[in-house]
């Protein structure tokens, strides 16, 4: 038995059985996934999830340092790569995030230990019967939204994090039914 969502593919049943709410702490990933959550805005994450592949590659496997460095010849690249959601906006906001985690690296921060100090490192499990209880946004998601504009991210609004933490961990949303909880 698993969420209802993850049953489209079988890169979504992957996802979903064996990182979805799963507790992470690591740097790369934690901006992976702010970069895909980001990208799906006002798509489906089934969009998202097959292309993946194609998204590690264009962003080399979201190496925080490389993709900070993008100059106008890489955006320009990655706004004519079909294996990417190619909206000028979210590749943007992409580079722009990567530049703040590195400010952040520079500043003795990482971006995985500030986003769990918001839940003082531990995991918020939530227990729902169905995936309809499941909410958009949150409290803290807003919180958390609203803290990193203040820090200059894009494409952070209190949707996406709350995906987002969902994606990384921070929040456990899995049905209490379903075995991969």
């Amino acid at each position: 038995m698993r969420c209802a969502w993850a049953n489209s593919s079988e890169e979504m049943k992957l996802y979903h059985d064996k990182e979805w709410g799963k507790p992470s702490f690591d740097e790369q990933y934690f901006f992976e996934m702010l970069t895909l959550e980001g990208a799906q805005a006002g798509l489906s994450w089934a969009t998202i999830i097959k292309r993946r592949q194609t998204y590690k590659i264009a962003y080399d496997n979201f190496e925080i340092d490389k993709v900070a460095e993008y100059d106008q010849s890489k955006r320009d690249t990655l706004l004519q790569d079909k294996g990417i959601i190619r909206n000028r906006l979210k590749v943007d906001s992409s580079i722009n995030n990567a530049k703040i985690i590195q400010q952040m690296h520079q500043n003795g921060e990482n971006f995985f230990e500030y986003i769990w100090n918001f839940v003082d490192n531990k995991a918020i499990i939530n227990h729902y019967s169905d995936m309809n209880e499941v909410p958009a946004q949150t409290e803290l998601s807003q919180q958390i939204s609203k803290d990193l504009k203040k820090r200059g991210f894009r494409f952070v609004g209190p949707t996406i994090i709350y995906s987002f933490l969902q994606a990384v961990g921070v929040v456990n949303d899995h049905i209490d039914a379903c075995d991969f909880k």
